[in-house]
């Protein structure tokens, strides 16, 4: 019963035996082999246009550079007050960018409200030199709490970065849980409704370590093939990072991951709900359920090897907690059986 974290999930088998077999012979290094090649036209036939992309270890990583590549003196970049960029990043987008800064928005439930965005980035005129100026826009898709912004919600962003000529970046960690939720396409979600630059994640969604930066704008390419190598994330052997991904996408395993991770969060919601012991906190739309349990049931189904984490209450959580009880996160994945979901209902009925 691991719901602490997609992070806590192996590889998916295909994956797995995919890096297995690319494991002899020789190839290009630093990402001029055939492979490599291959997969970075798979990534531009899967987004309907001509992408740059850039493989990089960990989503921090990806954040930070992608950031980076929109670097400014003075320069400040706007996303959701309980971002990763914000909460979970360790200042790593500041020092990546040489200390830009982190604007934090207010919005309910990981979602950015674009009244408070669009009144924060106004405050900040690009000529008075003592605030700094706007850099970047980012939105977290699926955000931190296990929502998801809607394709005229991207539009409505997007149209605040274009009024003040910024780009609009999209942490993707959970990349494929968002875009089966919402039954669209890679190019739907992203540069048809303005987006400059995502970060791909593959690592939550069944790779081993997958994670690229996808750029639509290919005049920044160049500059940001230097600003990975001196970020020490050019990888040499670059061919297994491809491997993951030529695997991830073959056959659709992505989007096969990703809606077997959310039919389980869909599973355990309804167990979670069915409960008298516990309600859900919000209804999740992606692979991460948010629950209000009692705190001593909790601790039993944690005695009971259940794995999960309690979790701060999220701005625009209007739910009540009670003094016995506490707001828990549980996370799905591609290795998540029903089984498991079900016993944890159990637990839950015990």
């Amino acid at each position: 019963m691991f719901f602490a974290s997609d992070n806590w999930a192996g590889a998916h088998p295909r994956i797995a035996e995919r890096l297995h077999a690319s494991a002899a012979g020789f190839s290009r290094a630093y990402g001029d082999g055939d492979l490599d090649q291959a997969v970075y036209a798979r990534f531009s036939e899967i987004f309907e246009r001509e992408v740059a992309v850039f493989f990089v270890a960990t989503g921090t990583a990806a954040n930070s550079l992608a950031l980076a590549a929109y670097n400014r003196p003075g320069g400040i970049s706007f996303g959701h007050r309980e971002a990763h960029i914000i909460e979970d990043e360790c200042g790593a987008p500041e020092y990546f960018t040489g200390g830009s800064r982190l604007h934090a928005i207010d919005g309910t439930l990981g979602r950015m409200d674009v009244r408070n965005l669009e009144r924060a980035v106004a405050r900040f005129a690009p000529e008075f030199v003592h605030a700094g100026r706007p850099m970047a826009i980012s939105m977290t898709q699926s955000t931190e709490v296990g929502t998801v912004y809607g394709l005229d919600e991207i539009k409505a962003i997007s149209a605040i970065a274009r009024q003040y000529s910024l780009p609009l970046h999209m942490d993707g960690a959970r990349f494929a849980n968002a875009l089966v939720s919402l039954d669209t396409t890679p190019a739907e979600m992203t540069w048809k409704r303005g987006v400059d630059i995502v970060s791909f994640g593959g690592t939550k969604n069944g790779c081993w370590c997958a994670e690229a930066i996808v750029l639509f704008d290919l005049d920044r390419a160049k500059e940001m093939a230097f600003l990975r190598k001196r970020s020490a994330q050019l990888f040499s052997k670059s061919r297994f990072i491809s491997a993951q991904f030529d695997a991830y996408f073959d056959g659709g395993l992505w989007l096969d991951t990703a809606h077997h991770a959310n039919a389980m969060a869909t599973r355990l919601a309804a167990a979670i709900s069915g409960s008298s012991v516990a309600r859900l906190a919000w209804q999740p739309q992606a692979n991460e359920v948010f629950a209000v349990i009692r705190t001593e049931v909790a601790n039993a189904a944690l005695a009971a090897g259940a794995a999960f984490y309690d979790w701060h209450a999220p701005a625009g959580f209007d739910g009540q907690l009670g003094e016995d009880e506490t707001l828990y996160r549980f996370v799905t994945s591609f290795a998540t059986s029903p089984e498991e979901v079900d016993r944890f209902g159990e637990l839950l009925r015990r």
